[in-house]
């Protein structure tokens, strides 16, 4: 067997010791106070996928948004929850870091630590409440069968996370050992054993845990929670700071993020006559999307139909001269094929838009567009 790393060894610190780089009282995007900047191609497809939004939603059809977590950092929570609220968007996703942050803001107001510093401090994430609570909620949200972005809203939403009895546990554990348990009965008593070794490990008594969230206000997390829309966040193993943390379990980050990523690909398959914006994610946003069409189309040709019609906008910081729509992916010897992401979206049909902007410029006049009576 390999060696691995004890995280019991690891020293955590209280996250009021932290101190951070942004706070969302201050930091907020106000959508009618902030002034976008924009090119003028920028604001073109600004108004081209405020269209398509409008005639996809008039129709009842999707529009999802994925974001990488400078959405969150950047302040745009308030700008997000608006086009919620508007049912303008009806699925929303991002990666871990995007619900880190967001809890963080939710539960402390103030998130964004100085890496550089605290990498050399041996302190880099390794902070006790972020860690403890997010991982415990993933744990129990497991347990509940919950996706992983469900769970954090949740627990925003709620103020506490309750810790079951281990005499439910223990029957949910014997009902998957009996020969004729279901796989449903079979998939509980795996969460129910991860989350009661959480719970011995970390001695936890059964009942109410408070966790206060006095900003939750600016959550999206919470709204998407609480207004029963999507919300999904796709994690990737090791990229976040939960995974130093001792109550980290592998097996938890996976059943709550594959709800997720379920969920995304169900959302992807009503994709026809739609609209899908991928706003400042080079990774998880292309490579989610190229593997959940695929899925979906996968069983629309086997049922006679078709997912071909449908816009993406793609919006990052990184300029780009490529027309991807009229040219197609260009050569290898063109510096634009390494951009990733337009590259992935390229391959996918329907009409790929790309528009180099900074993300809060360009969501905030897409709300301001599509609330222009």
């Amino acid at each position: 067997m390999k060696e691995k790393f004890d995280r019991d060894s690891i020293h955590e610190r209280p996250l009021s010791q932290r101190k951070n780089k942004l706070e969302i009282e201050r930091d907020a995007i106000d959508p009618f106070q902030y002034e976008p900047i924009l090119s003028l191609q920028a604001k073109a497809d600004v108004n081209a996928a405020a269209d398509e939004i409008r005639a996809a939603r008039s129709r009842g059809k999707p529009v999802i948004l994925a974001f990488g977590a400078h959405a969150i950092k950047n302040g745009l929570a308030p700008v997000l929850i608006r086009l919620m609220s508007g049912a303008w968007i009806n699925h929303f996703a991002t990666n871990g870091a995007g619900i880190i942050h967001d809890w963080e803001f939710a539960y402390q107001g103030k998130t964004a630590e100085d890496v550089r510093r605290y990498v050399a401090e041996g302190q880099f994430g390794i902070w006790e409440e972020t860690g403890f609570f997010i991982n415990l909620a993933l744990a129990i949200g497991a347990w509940k069968s919950m996706g992983y972005g469900e769970s954090i809203g949740a627990l925003i939403a709620e103020d506490c996370l309750i810790i079951p009895e281990d005499s439910e546990l223990m029957v949910a554990i014997h009902k998957g050992q009996l020969k004729n348990a279901t796989e449903e009965e079979l998939e509980k008593a795996a969460a129910a054993a991860d989350l009661r070794a959480l719970i011995h490990h970390f001695k936890l008594r059964p009942g109410k845990l408070a966790v206060t969230h006095r900003y939750k206000q600016y959550s999206l997390a919470y709204s998407a929670f609480v207004n029963n829309v999507p919300f999904t966040c796709h994690p990737m193993f090791g990229h976040d700071i939960i995974y130093t943390h001792p109550m980290n379990r592998g097996a938890v980050i996976g059943r709550t993020a594959e709800l997720d990523f379920l969920s995304f690909v169900n959302s992807v398959s009503h994709l026809e006559g739609g609209v899908y914006l991928s706003v400042g994610s080079a990774v998880m946003s292309p490579m989610i999307f190229e593997k959940s069409l695929s899925m979906a189309r996968n069983v629309a040709h086997s049922r006679g139909s078709s997912i071909e019609n449908f816009s993406i906008h793609v919006v990052d910081l990184a300029q780009s001269n490529w027309d991807w729509q009229a040219n197609g992916e260009p050569p290898q010897d063109n510096p634009a094929y390494y951009l990733r992401f337009n590259k992935t979206f390229s391959r996918m049909g329907g009409k790929m838009t790309y528009t180099s902007a900074d993300n809060r410029s360009w969501l905030v006049a897409l709300l301001r567009t599509l609330e222009r009576v």
